[in-house]
């Protein structure tokens, strides 16, 4: 996708339109957070993509895949992230592989 703005949740579009301080507040703890994470970025986008699914916070899955691809993570390492929390979250995890699988395939 040449866009990957266009995969960021309408939740998070409207966030960011109607409480741009907050927003701004916000997205400076996750910087803040992911500079001092001693995870490789690939991990790191893998991990989220896993909590993610264990949450059932499928919005998300299509721009975090995107990212996940960015920094060099495969098919099957993003399938099985989704996947991973699947005895300890049980099947709402699977809930995620649809909008992975179509932005996966949208390449």
């Amino acid at each position: 996708m040449s866009d990957p703005m266009k995969l960021v949740s309408q939740a998070f579009k409207a966030f960011r339109e109607e409480a741009p301080d907050h927003a701004e507040a916000w997205m400076s703890a996750v910087q803040g957070l992911d500079r001092v994470s001693a995870l490789d970025d690939k991990t790191k986008h893998l991990a989220y993509l896993a909590v993610l699914a264990a949450l059932g916070r499928d919005s998300g899955i299509p721009f975090h895949v995107h990212l996940a691809q960015q920094v060099g993570a495969s098919r099957e390492e993003i399938i099985s992230a989704i996947l991973v929390g699947l005895p300890a979250a049980g099947h709402i995890v699977t809930q995620s592989l649809p909008p992975a699988i179509t932005e996966l395939d949208s390449e």
